[in-house]
């Protein structure tokens, strides 16, 4: 997810807690077997998704009202039908795993950011222009590097919205907020996304990430900013009467500032979790919690605390701050995170699994690897299942030797590394900060695209620089 990792915690980034913990695929690596699953058991995942992408169209006023009902539908979906074949102990684990090490931290981690960042202000006139617009963007996107793409994403959220609130047309300036600051943006450091913190912990070097991801990454986001310019002042130019001179000059400020302090809290938190080995595990539901990792969530939530108790409630209000975003994307991806067990388990389990012929196509007739299918798969299993495990699984079907990947076969890493990345901006859940940011633009009023439609969206603008980074890079 993507539904959608630094040293266990490195960045400021959701997903980078989510590969800290492993995410949902490794709670499947420890209890189940994906060389037993078929693919039928990937149908109640399917049915998450198609519920998130058609309901709200097809049916929207009971999905707001039943969103909760139609994602525990799913969960039970699998979770009985999996315990009855392979028993309510294995099952149970099944969960339990998932839910302690992978949601709560997920959740914890999400739900800080969220708060945090909402106590964060900027006021003053920032009027939505092409050059604004393209410049946030591009502040977002080499931010996102160095606080993560939800880090970044959760902190230019609010200003942009403010910034293009009286345009008209202005869903565009957010789909491709989703393209560069929530992944693309994270390409330069471990920090950025969880992929590549895993890569990191696997032994590929700081700055081979650098130096080898700055090309591929410069060149997407070079292209992507020089066509959003080109979009956003055609359809300035329309409106421009509309939203010019209608506001008085002001200087910028940013209100509750304290709560920059509290978001380097929370780098700091998830670094320490990463960094820190105590040897300490505690064990719940026979699941172990190691001390640092119940340490970072307790200071996360205490930060969080300290945000809500010291910012007044009127920067709150100003920046249109309610809880309805973080519980639609709490609820939603409990959903996810369960249901997408036994599809990670069934990928993990490459040649032995129910998905060998499509894991097959990575390598050549002489047994070398395929880097384009390396990219293109990564890339398309990222778009729907959480990146950082999906990395994880090519990483290893290349040999997971960091010294050979990083050396003859660093094409092959960068494609891996590329596409897990890239890739997961090419829907609402394959990074997990989309959906956050969709749902604080529609908690703003603001039409996001469907599922589907922001594919589309996806397909015409990320399609054809997958196609030229194929050619360049693969």
């Amino acid at each position: 997810m993507s539904l959608s990792t630094i040293a266990r915690g490195a960045s400021l980034a959701l997903p980078v807690l989510i590969a800290s913990s492993c995410g949902p695929a490794f709670a499947a690596e420890e209890t189940v077997n994906g060389r037993q699953l078929t693919l039928i058991w990937v149908l109640p995942f399917a049915g998450i998704l198609l519920s998130i992408a058609l309901m709200p169209l097809l049916t929207p006023h009971f999905w707001h009202s039943h969103f909760g009902k139609v994602s525990l539908f799913w969960a039970l979906a699998f979770i009985i039908p999996f315990g009855t074949l392979y028993g309510g102990d294995t099952a149970f684990a099944a969960v339990m795993h998932t839910l302690l090490l992978e949601y709560v931290p997920f959740i914890i981690l999400i739900f800080t950011l969220f708060v945090i960042a909402g106590g964060i202000y900027v006021s003053g006139t920032l009027i939505g222009t092409p050059l604004t617009n393209t410049g946030l963007l591009a502040l977002g996107t080499l931010m996102a590097s160095f606080v993560g793409t939800t880090g970044a994403s959760m902190v230019l959220i609010r200003p942009m919205i403010r910034a293009n609130h009286h345009r008209k047309r202005n869903v565009h300036v957010f789909v491709f907020f989703v393209f560069l600051v929530s992944n693309i943006g994270g390409s330069l450091t471990p920090l950025g996304d969880p992929p590549l913190f895993l890569g990191f912990l696997k032994g590929v070097a700081f700055d081979w990430t650098v130096t080898h991801m700055f090309a591929p990454m410069m060149l997407a986001a070079a292209i992507l900013l020089a066509v959003f310019f080109v979009i956003d002042a055609a359809l300035f130019e329309r409106e421009r009467h509309h939203l010019v001179g209608e506001q008085a000059p002001a200087a910028v400020r940013i209100r509750g500032v304290h709560n920059i302090l509290l978001l380097a809290g929370v780098i700091m938190a998830v670094l320490m979790s990463g960094i820190w080995k105590s040897g300490v595990t505690f064990h719940l539901f026979d699941q172990p919690l190691k001390l640092e990792d119940l340490t970072r969530d307790a200071i996360l939530l205490g930060l969080a605390a300290v945000s809500i108790v010291t910012t007044t409630t009127q920067v709150r209000l100003e920046n249109a701050f309610t809880w309805a975003p973080i519980r639609e994307v709490a609820t939603l991806f409990l959903a996810i995170f369960l249901t997408i067990i036994p599809a990670l388990a069934i990928l993990r389990a490459g040649s032995q699994g129910a998905l060998a012929d499509l894991v097959a196509l990575v390598s050549t007739a002489d047994g070398s690897p395929n880097d384009v299918m390396y990219f293109w798969l990564t890339g398309v299993l990222s778009s729907f299942l959480d990146n950082a495990p999906t990395y994880l699984v090519f990483f290893n079907l290349a040999g997971g030797d960091a010294q050979v990947l990083m050396g003859p076969l660093a094409s092959t890493l960068l494609a891996i590394s590329v596409g897990a990345v890239f890739m997961g901006a090419n829907t609402y859940i394959g990074n997990a900060p989309n959906f956050m940011v969709k749902a604080i633009c529609e908690e703003n009023k603001i039409a996001m695209p469907s599922f589907f439609g922001y594919m589309g969206w996806s397909i015409v603008f990320l399609g054809p620089i997958y196609v030229i980074l194929t050619f360049v890079f693969f």
